[in-house]
């Protein structure tokens, strides 16, 4: 074997050695951020996630298109993780929280399991559900503060993780003041799922996102007003002291 042929198939070996280990590299950094991402959604692989859907609050049992999306864009995310979707109204069976991960879209005016969730896991949040026209109509009391909607301007989400217990599967509300800051809401989530694990790893949180100029950029456009976890949690105080606009 002359010098020149042993330098061509040493540079080949060495080049499938290359490729090799960067394939090994590639496929141990996705694994690793599989596992994170299915340890912070509750999402074992073969595992399934009950996605608990709304109605329209003016549609007559329907479902508003935004849900829509946002059910779908959940689902992907389930997808992502090798696990299963099981779909329920949020009007029909009677079950627990924990035993599986749950994603529960809707505001309390359009899903009662929405409903218990807020009063059961976050008693010091109140929304207005007032159907007469008002100021406050679908604003959102938490704890000590008031917060109003301005349609299509700037309009507000919960976005929350909750569990019962430390084996208890997570249950996360995407509770928002109309149908199409909910999917701004799953769409957070599935875009900052890294960030949101990395800050507050398995435990729960609550977070008040604020949804821009919905009516010009769709559900895109979404800032994090502030980290309500400590005030959603606590009991409700008699009266709010302040009450914000929803423009900034």
């Amino acid at each position: 074997m002359t010098d020149d042929v042993r330098n061509i198939v040493l540079g080949v070996i060495a080049a499938g050695t290359s490729a090799s280990l960067g394939w090994l590299a590639r496929t141990y950094l996705w694994r690793r951020r599989l596992r994170r991402k299915q340890a912070f959604l509750g999402l074992p692989t073969n595992s399934e996630a009950l996605l608990v859907v709304n109605r329209d609050a003016g549609g007559d049992g329907a479902v508003h298109r935004y849900d829509v999306f946002a059910l779908l864009e959940l689902a992907a995310v389930v997808k992502d993780c090798g696990a299963h979707v099981r779909i329920l109204s949020h009007d029909v069976g009677q079950q627990g929280f924990g035993e599986r991960t749950e994603f529960c879209v809707g505001g309390p005016g359009s899903n009662r399991r929405m409903v218990a969730h807020l009063r059961t896991l976050l008693p010091g949040v109140r929304v207005n559900t007032d159907p007469e026209p008002g100021p406050d109509r679908g604003s959102f009391q938490i704890g000590g503060e008031r917060y109003r909607i301005e349609p299509g301007v700037a309009e507000y989400v919960l976005l929350a993780r909750l569990t019962a217990g430390q084996d208890a599967r997570p249950v996360f509300l995407f509770c928002g003041q109309r149908a199409i800051t909910n999917q701004a809401a799953t769409r957070y989530l599935a875009r900052n799922h890294e960030k949101l694990a990395r800050k507050h790893g398995g435990g729960s949180f609550c977070l008040l996102l604020k949804v821009i100029n919905s009516e010009a950029y769709g559900p895109d456009v979404v800032e994090l007003a502030a980290d309500v976890t400590r005030a959603a949690q606590a009991p409700l105080p008699a009266a709010p002291r302040t009450s914000h606009r929803a423009a900034g």
